[in-house]
């Protein structure tokens, strides 16, 4: 479905002194640094997968997809998509594909939402009855009707996310780019996001491309990604290999309720939990109090959550707690320092 082959975009910065005189000086005087976003990466993407497309803020995604989508030229190598070269074939390509900008929108900003997929049902010439059946599903799934009549310019970012992720998926691409699809969205929103990408490629058998921070959205959709870095490829493979090898760490986070005066007795207990967790060692279960927080860290590969809960739920007074697994950043940093 798609290839990607020696892909590099370079990327020229004219640099200049500060002030005036620097200003002056690039005038005539031009020095031009070259700055490769992207650096001879090389993958396939099967039909009908879901790729994790990870790496940290300025390692090269978006614009990898950007030159996946037709809307950037790579500086050397080729890409294919449902064998079509997007860059050169924009019109083509773009009726077969649909993209998702977290920070952008594909909708027009002062026409009602209706209105917005009118037209797009033009532009993509999406059949009566498709349209029909395709936003009696997306009201079922993103309760579109609820902000049909409002002006795009009037949407919360959830509306908005929801419509645009509707609107991308309107006419059945045959490839979902999705990037960031879910920043800033809150549980349930991400929830509806998430089962409307796998039914469509479960119904349709949609090749789709995700990038995103969010490690549950890569667990809850992906079974491989790519992790990109620095403009260059540094894994690609199933995910579990990379939860089991560098995303083990995972952090329970409790606040509890206790006396001033208990303060003392609560840390010399804390120990005790080596004793209640089987396999526990000051290697991979990591405690740390403060104030009234009790923080953590333990290997989700050697030690089992629920005994962890179980024993401070049983030993201390708790308020209420939180689970973080690690960000994207942090794994991309642990496997660094492996390579």
């Amino acid at each position: 479905m798609i290839e990607v082959e020696n892909l590099t975009k370079t990327f020229k910065i004219i640099k200049k002194e500060k002030g005036l005189k620097g200003t002056i000086k690039s005038l005539f005087n031009r020095k031009i640094d070259h700055i490769n976003a992207v650096n001879n990466i090389n993958f396939t993407i099967n039909k009908g997968e879901i790729i994790g497309y990870i790496g940290a803020n300025g390692a090269g995604k978006s614009t990898t997809i950007k030159m996946m989508s037709g809307i950037l030229t790579p500086s050397e190598g080729r890409i294919t998509v449902d064998g079509r070269i997007p860059y050169l074939q924009r019109t083509e390509n773009a009726k077969n594909i649909g993209v998702v900008f977290g920070q952008k929108t594909q909708l027009w900003w002062d026409l009602p939402l209706g209105e917005t997929f009118a037209i797009l049902k033009e532009i993509y010439q999406v059949p009566d009855d498709i349209y029909t059946e395709q936003m009696i599903y997306f009201d079922e799934i993103f309760q579109l009707s609820d902000f049909m009549q409002q002006t795009v310019r009037t949407l919360s970012l959830g509306q908005r996310m929801r419509a645009d992720l509707a609107a991308s998926m309107l006419h059945n691409p045959k490839v979902l780019y999705l990037d960031e699809p879910t920043i800033g969205l809150d549980v349930m929103v991400k929830e509806r996001i998430r089962k409307a990408i796998k039914d469509l490629n479960k119904k349709y058998g949609t090749t789709i491309i995700l990038t995103t921070h969010d490690m549950s959205d890569i667990e809850e959709l992906c079974h491989r990604i790519i992790i990109i870095d620095k403009g260059q490829l540094i894994y690609d493979g199933a995910l579990e290999n990379i939860r089991k090898d560098f995303g083990y760490e995972r952090t329970l986070l409790f606040d509890l309720r206790f006396e001033d005066d208990e303060l003392a007795i609560i840390h010399k207990n804390l120990p005790q939990i080596y004793n209640a967790i089987p396999l526990s060692t000051e290697s991979n279960l990591k405690i740390t109090l403060i104030n009234q927080q009790l923080k953590i860290q333990f290997n989700r590969n050697e030690l089992n959550i629920a005994d962890i809960m179980n024993f401070v739920l049983k030993s201390y007074n708790v308020l209420d707690f939180t689970i973080q697994d690690m960000d994207v950043e942090a794994i991309v940093k642990q496997f660094d320092t492996t390579l």
